[in-house]
C-alpha cells in the first residue's frame, strides 16, 4: 500500500460525507452526520502518513484502497 499525505486524506474524506467539525493544532477532526463517528486526522505538511495509521483511519472511515487512487 502506497502511503498518501494527511491532507490528500481530508480531501478524500470530505467527498465521502464527512464534515469537519474544527481543526486542533495539526489535527483535523471530522464528523459523519448520519451515525456521530469522529475522525482524527493529522495533517504535517505535507508529509506522508504512516502505513499503520493510514489503514487505522481508512478503517474508521470504511474507505478501500480504491478510494485513494
Amino acid at each position: 500500500m502506497k502511503s498518501i499525505s494527511g491532507k490528500r486524506l481530508c480531501k478524500i474524506v470530505e467527498q465521502k460525507g464527512w464534515v469537519l467539525q474544527r481543526i486542533t493544532g495539526s489535527h483535523h477532526i471530522y464528523e459523519r452526520p448520519e451515525t456521530g463517528q469522529v475522525l482524527s486526522i493529522p495533517v504535517h505538511r505535507n508529509q506522508d502518513l504512516k502505513v499503520g495509521t493510514l489503514k487505522a483511519l481508512m478503517k474508521i472511515a470504511q474507505l478501500s484502497e480504491k478510494d485513494l487512487l
